[in-house]
């Protein structure tokens, strides 16, 4: 599990604006600019998502209702959790962009 662990940080680390922080619960947390991607726990992560997306992510069995019942929120296995963070951020690429946009 460690070596996926390890692979997602790489991989999402690398992402033009990503930072790497411990996360305030254990783990590693991805953020770009303030805004949280998400985090890894040791075998799932657990990402931010509006309440449409996060609906059809859990009707298409792409990911499970937050582990602890954090509103808002998703969780997936580590192994599909690489798909879920680009999702994440290329969502925050866009909100970032109209803030950006209005000055």
């Amino acid at each position: 599990m460690e070596d996926i662990r390890a692979q997602i940080e790489q991989e999402v680390g690398s992402w033009e604006g990503v930072s790497v922080h411990p996360h305030r619960f254990g783990g590693i947390e991805f953020r770009l600019g303030r805004r949280e991607l998400g985090h890894l726990h040791q075998t799932w992560a657990d990402l931010p998502f509006t309440s449409r997306i996060r609906e059809m992510l859990l009707e298409t069995g792409r990911a499970q209702p937050h582990r602890a019942g954090v509103n808002g929120w998703v969780s997936v296995e580590l192994e599909n959790a690489v798909e879920l963070f680009k999702l994440s951020y290329e969502r925050a690429q866009v909100a970032q962009a109209v803030r950006e946009a209005r000055g």
